[in-house]
């Protein structure tokens, strides 16, 4: 979520009267802002989504929930030592969070362990061992519209009697100090990005959010004028039109069978009802096709913490391939391929496939991504439902990533086409009758200098070094993934840098290039790729025949607020996954929004970005998803290109002789051999066209003219990547809402009570 203040204020059309009024107590809003920590409560894009989607749903007078962990420390600070990445707990509540309130007259329990009873009455979980889910509410205020919604996060409780209640021989001090173990589970969140860790306090994590978020949702509806019906029907029966919920991959994913057991076992409907009513109820959205990063839980884990959901998801399966085997007879293979369990090694769950089955819309967050989704990752479930299959293109809310980030930018876009343009980003096409308008395109180059003089400013006063403002800003900030590519960034680098020694006279392009992100603790291969840019930026940084030509710097504890400062400070965005490997991207977007120019692949939403803008306006290169086909059926020989490309040779040969690591030669082998033995993400395969790319990048660079005129023409088909737009198709095509852009009136003034009446009662 980042950081808050600015961002209500912003929403609340607050932020000049403030300003004023701190500025009348002898203080500086700006140095306020500085102290608030941010929430870092996800990984990367995925939970950055949901909190642009949260902004978007409340925007849109959207009756609207998050929810999620309230985890004590969340992502890691990352500190560098000596070139490498270290980790330091996130201890965000140190202080305490003024914008949250504790709900404990909303406290639920949350079952575990424990074992099943069958009898005539049907299934019993038996002899569980409880934690309570303590709920805090976050104000999710909309953008000038007097609506605010709800963020609920869900805090472990140890019951008072826990370890006491059970024919205890008497440590009381020890039950007390055991209390932890239960109040664990929303110590700290896990730190992977696209990648999967089966351990036992994760699936905890993962089953207490829905435990207590479905046990919420039911309150709710049994509550409200929609959940008493006529006596004939069944009370649940308009459950899937008053509720729709959205599961942000599979990490929620037991709400399936959860919500299962609370219809069959609690509310005694029949099994085929409480199906209908699971499935018109939930939509799952896939994030990633990375083979490592799907959940795939151990069957005998999942039978030791949840038995009871263990044999639903037995019954969800065989009732699933009973239906599979009646249009497919004496396919058994397609069997094997669709089953929720699979076999060989040990039992697994499939969590992808037990979405798919119990959800009535299924999609991936870019077209490309969609279609891989389709046609090649779950290609038999497809076949089987094909209208089950949407795309809807991510996108970022222009609150916080334009007025809130770049006031600069958007008081100039605001003085051209007016102020709609931030509820309605569509309109930024407007922008398209300036992009000859000499002076316009003077101001937005203007205001883009004062944004790098400000970051560079800021870096020399946090990190102590200095750089050259009117320097290219060559920005790569993501979390460090092989997939990502920042190897390819890095091999980049060093060829810009022996070009310079090799002649210093020739004209050479200024450049400051910034990569920053975390790496996942455990990712051995990502710590390496950090350390190699901080070796490599040692050596460029402090060669003085380099000078101020190329200066290279590794941005530390990369995060939301970090995001706010170099952004808009950017002049090209660097988007160069392997084509297939990046389901959407989300900063992309952003440097889009904020004048930069984007050098990529054709991967994610910059597939849409090049359809948008026209692909002559972006610095598109590389293999596309075809030729990664192509080239994965003749077999990736990265030992080719090495011999064929003597930039390519030189740079390896450098890294691989010690040139950057003089003290231990051998640092990098796992890196070289990675790069020649076992790279999935073809990083030779793209470095070519990679190069000559970046050739073009600077030679515009040096017409600032044409530049800016391509920065405009970006700008003005950035309208399509706002989350706004994500969310009415979220809305229309899958949970059967109405956005209303009616603005609330505000509560000193009275209300018409006919117009209070919503006409529909649907909550997502």
């Amino acid at each position: 979520m980042g950081r808050t203040l600015q961002n209500t204020m912003i929403n609340l059309g607050l932020q000049n009267a403030c300003d004023e009024a701190v500025y009348q107590l002898g203080l500086d809003m700006e140095e306020l802002e500085e102290i608030e920590e941010d929430a870092g409560l996800g990984n990367g894009g995925l939970g950055r989504l949901a909190a642009c989607f949260l902004d978007s749903m409340a925007t849109l007078g959207l009756a609207a929930y998050g929810y999620g962990i309230r985890y004590e420390y969340g992502i890691f600070n990352q500190k560098i030592r000596d070139g490498w990445q270290v980790e330091e707990a996130d201890d965000w509540l140190r202080h305490g969070n003024p914008w949250e309130k504790a709900r404990p007259e909303y406290m639920l329990p949350v079952h575990f362990y424990g074992r099943v009873e069958h009898s005539d009455t049907g299934a019993r979980w038996i002899d569980t061992q409880v934690v309570l889910a303590l709920p805090y509410d976050t104000p999710v205020p909309g953008y000038m519209n007097n609506t605010v919604n709800t963020m609920r996060l869900w805090s472990a409780r140890a019951p008072n009697d826990f370890n006491l209640r059970d024919f205890n021989v008497g440590d009381y001090i020890q039950a007390v100090l055991d209390r932890n173990l239960a109040e664990n589970i929303s110590r700290v969140l896990y730190p992977n990005d696209n990648f999967f860790e089966g351990k036992e306090l994760r699936l905890k994590q993962e089953y207490f959010v829905v435990a207590a978020t479905l046990q919420d949702i039911i309150r709710r509806f049994k509550a409200s004028k929609f959940g008493s019906t006529d006596t004939v029907r069944t009370v649940f029966d308009s459950f899937p039109d008053q509720v729709a919920i959205q599961l942000n991959d599979t990490h929620p994913a037991m709400a399936i069978p959860e919500l299962m057991r609370i219809f069959v076992d609690i509310e005694k409907l029949p099994w085929d009802k409480a199906w209908d009513l699971t499935k018109r109820t939930f939509a799952y959205t896939n994030h990633t096709v990375l083979p490592e990063a799907l959940e795939r839980w151990p069957v005998d884990l999942v039978e030791k913490l949840l038995p009871r959901h263990l044999q639903i998801i037995y019954e969800i399966n065989q009732r699933h391939l009973d239906h599979i085997a009646s249009l497919f007879p004496d396919d058994v293979d397609r069997l094997r391929r669709m089953s929720l369990i699979e076999e060989g090694g040990t039992k697994r769950i499939n969590m992808a496939h037990l979405c798919i089955v119990g959800s009535h819309a299924v999609n991936g967050v870019a077209k490309i991504h969609s279609e891989i989704v389709k046609t090649q990752v779950f290609e038999d479930f497809a076949e089987l439902e094909p209208e089950k299959f949407q795309n809807k293109t991510n996108g970022i809310t222009p609150r916080r990533w334009l007025l809130l980030c770049n006031p600069g930018l958007a008081e100039l876009i605001a003085e051209k086409i007016g102020e709609d343009y931030v509820r309605d980003l569509s309109q930024l096409t407007k922008l398209h009758e300036f992009v000859d308008d000499d002076l316009f395109i003077r101001e937005v180059a203007k205001v883009k200098q004062e944004n790098k003089v400000k970051f560079a400013l800021y870096l020399e006063k946090e990190y102590k070094v200095k750089i050259n403002p009117s320097s290219m800003f060559d920005v790569h900030v993501k979390r460090i993934h092989e997939y990502k590519r920042q190897l390819m960034n890095c091999l980049h680098i060093i060829t810009m840098y022996n070009r310079i020694r090799r002649d210093p006279a020739k004209l050479f392009v200024p450049r400051t290039v910034i990569i920053g992100g975390k790496a996942a603790p455990g990712y051995h291969m990502a710590k390496m790729i950090i350390k190699l840019i901080n070796a490599v930026a040692q050596v460029v940084n402090n060669d003085p025949m380099v000078g101020s030509k190329l200066k290279v710097i590794f941005l530390e504890n990369y995060r939301v607020s970090l995001a706010e400062k170099v952004i808009p400070a950017t002049d090209l965005s660097e988007q160069i996954s392997t084509a297939g490997t990046e389901a959407s991207g989300t900063g992309n977007m952003k440097f889009m929004l904020n004048g930069a120019l984007t050098i990529g692949t054709m991967d994610g939403a910059n597939v849409e970005m090049a359809e948008e803008a026209g692909e002559e306006n972006l610095f598109i290169f590389g293999m596309r998803v075809e030729d990664v086909t192509e080239l994965d059926r003749r077999g990736y020989n990265a030992q080719l290109y090495y011999d064929r490309l003597p930039e390519l040779k030189q740079a390896i040969d450098q890294i691989k002789s010690g040139f950057f690591s003089p003290k231990e030669p051998n640092l990098f082998n796992d890196v070289i051999n990675m790069l020649f033995h076992h790279d999935r993400f073809k990083v030779f395969a793209d470095y070519e066209a990679y190069v000559k790319c970046q050739e073009k990048v600077s030679e515009l660079y040096l017409n600032s003219k044409a530049w800016t005129k391509m920065v405009i023409r970006n700008i003005a088909a950035a309208g399509k990547f706002s989350s706004d737009r994500t969310i009415k198709e979220y809305a229309r095509d899958i949970w059967n809402v109405e956005p209303s852009d009616l603005k609330i009136p505000p509560p000193n003034e009275p209300r018409d009570t006919a117009q209070d009446k919503t006409p529909n009662g649907t909550a997502a």
